[in-house]
């Protein structure tokens, strides 16, 4: 070991700390009083459900940990967007929960709660995963109403998918454990089959205050929507739990009867560990996002045995293509070789950098994986397209719009981990949130944006110092340093993956080591939905 390989590997687990201390204070949602005043009630928190819930010997894997992190200070903020969501096993099967928290502003949705909702229901449809939902939310947070309630990826779209899983045999089961009001009553009673907890629970579209204002009766909440009035009045529920652990245990025993699923049929065998020491992954990771690095000592820390089949290996080096197995699954691996590297013409090619012989390799490999069934894992360090007149005079354009095009026709499942950076069009290319990976996270070491920090900041700077110069102020070389350090500070926090994470551009931010989990459940996931389309480039450019 040497020393670059020592101070990479301090930094990166500094990073991996930073990352715990975040998690450990979202964890506890809407804080201590908060948790104890739900106790008082007999009421469990969110991520205690679901913890009781899954089986405890099985891995789980948690969806937008990060939500809503600084995002709503003024309102006294939104841990993990007020709402629980985690994929793990229920009696065996794989199931998504999610769990509303009543710690968090009673569990009212923000605008990044139904945002955090609809991830957690199209996880459900793209992979025909069964879907739970504890319900113990007090509605829209009206403050925020014009963000929330009209528009298409709004508060309505959780009703008008409840349809639609149900048309697909999604199986969807709600428990109501505590506040279920206004236009949320809809979905328990949408779902397949609805429980709701004695005492605690309760749905109705108006609260006793707002039937007093609106129509003059005077009624308790209890008598109006509690468990006794829907399980034997309304008919609206079907299950009546004395308390909490009891509706759990409920759900466990109707998931325990679901019948076996289709399989897309992908490939496993038993999984085998890395021979290489994932935990060198820290040390290989370079401190500087600009530093040069193998990827192929990265990929050997990731597959099973360290071992893989490259395709087309000596050429495109910028990009690696090979097949692997990940905890026993089969995988295609697209990975952004970050080191400099040399072609046969004797050009040097700069690493995290899509050339145009990379792009069409990309492009092949990802056609061959679908016509072999394999799912696609792209781990993305790319700082973009190559530029220049003998890029553009090669075509570069069409070589990446071909390699865009695979991508977005690819019909096997496709997870994307960003390692490093990604910038501009390669993060498209190389599978970004907009071409609908299953799964997409991000290492602590990760950045996102259109370009670096140092990049945009020079631009930015020659963009407000032209602005200035224009208005006659006299730039000095100490005020054009303030304005520079200003301006990438800006930048640099919205590169950030945390900025990122936030607002759900990716699922989580995880450990490297974690890498393959998240992976093998993301694939177990996927093959609950049999693939039911042909791959298909369309028109290309050739």
């Amino acid at each position: 070991m040497d020393l670059n390989f020592n101070k990479n590997e301090d930094h990166n687990k500094l990073l991996v700390s930073e990352l715990n201390k975040r998690l450990a204070k979202v964890h506890l949602g809407g804080g201590k009083k908060n948790i104890e005043k739900l106790h008082s009630k007999g009421k469990m928190t969110a991520r205690e459900r679901i913890d009781y819930l899954l089986d405890s010997k099985r891995n789980s894997i948690e969806i937008g940990a990060l939500a809503g992190e600084d995002m709503y200070n003024e309102h006294g903020g939104c841990p993990s967007g007020g709402v629980v969501v985690k994929i793990g096993y229920i009696k065996g099967k794989q199931c998504i929960v999610v769990a509303n928290d009543a710690t968090v502003k009673a569990g009212a949705w923000f605008p990044i709660t139904a945002k955090k909702n609809l991830r957690a229901q199209e996880i459900a449809i793209e992979n025909k995963l069964p879907i739970i939902y504890l319900v113990d939310s007090a509605g829209v947070y009206l403050p925020l109403q014009d963000e929330i309630f009209p528009d298409k990826e709004h508060f309505g779209r959780i009703f008008r998918n409840n349809a639609i899983m149900s048309s697909m045999a999604i199986t969807q089961i709600a428990a109501v454990m505590g506040s279920c009001v206004a236009g949320g009553a809809y979905l328990p009673i949408m779902s397949d089959e609805a429980l709701i907890v004695d005492k605690t629970g309760s749905i109705f579209l108006a609260g006793s205050y707002l039937v007093k204002a609106a129509i003059g009766e005077t009624i308790d909440n209890e008598t109006l929507g509690g468990a006794t009035t829907h399980c034997e009045i309304s008919g609206v529920t079907d299950y009546k739990a004395k308390d909490d652990k009891d509706a759990l245990d409920t759900i466990k025993n109707i998931v325990d009867k679901i019948g076996d699923y289709d399989k897309a049929g992908f490939n496993r065998i038993d999984g085998l560990k890395p021979k290489e020491n994932p935990q060198d992954i820290y040390g290989i990771l370079p401190k500087s996002r600009a530093d040069q690095y193998d990827v192929y000592e990265i990929i050997k820390r990731l597959v099973d045995s360290s071992e893989f089949d490259e395709y087309k290996a000596g050429y495109g080096k910028a990009i690696i293509t090979c097949y692997a197995r990940i905890d026993g699954w089969a995988v295609g691996i697209v990975a952004n070789q970050r080191k400099l590297v040399k072609t046969k013409q004797g050009e040097m090619q700069f690493g995290g950098v899509i050339y145009n012989d990379s792009a069409d390799k990309a492009t092949r490999f990802i056609a061959n994986c679908n016509q072999k069934k394999i799912p696609l894992v792209f781990l993305q360090d790319v700082t973009g397209f190559m530029v220049g007149s003998k890029s553009e005079h090669g075509g570069i354009i069409k070589d990446g719009a071909k390699m865009v095009n695979a991508v977005s026709n690819s019909v096997v499942p496709k997870f994307t981990i960003i390692t490093g950076n990604s910038y501009g069009a390669g993060n498209y290319a190389m599978c970004g949130k907009a071409y609908d990976p299953r799964l997409i996270v991000a290492w602590p070491s990760a950045e996102l944006a259109v370009m670096s920090g140092n990049s945009a900041a020079k631009v930015l700077l020659q963009i407000e110092t032209t602005s200035l110069k224009k208005k006659g102020e006299t730039i000095t070389p100490e005020k054009e340093e303030a304005l520079y350090n200003e301006i990438k500070s800006r930048y640099d926090a919205q590169v950030s993956p945390y900025y990122s994470a936030a607002r759900l551009w990716t699922d989580a931010i995880i450990n490297p080591l974690d890498t393959r989990k998240w992976i093998s459940m993301g694939i177990e996931a996927a093959n609950h939905a049999p693939i039911e389309k042909r791959f298909n480039l369309g028109v290309i450019q050739v």
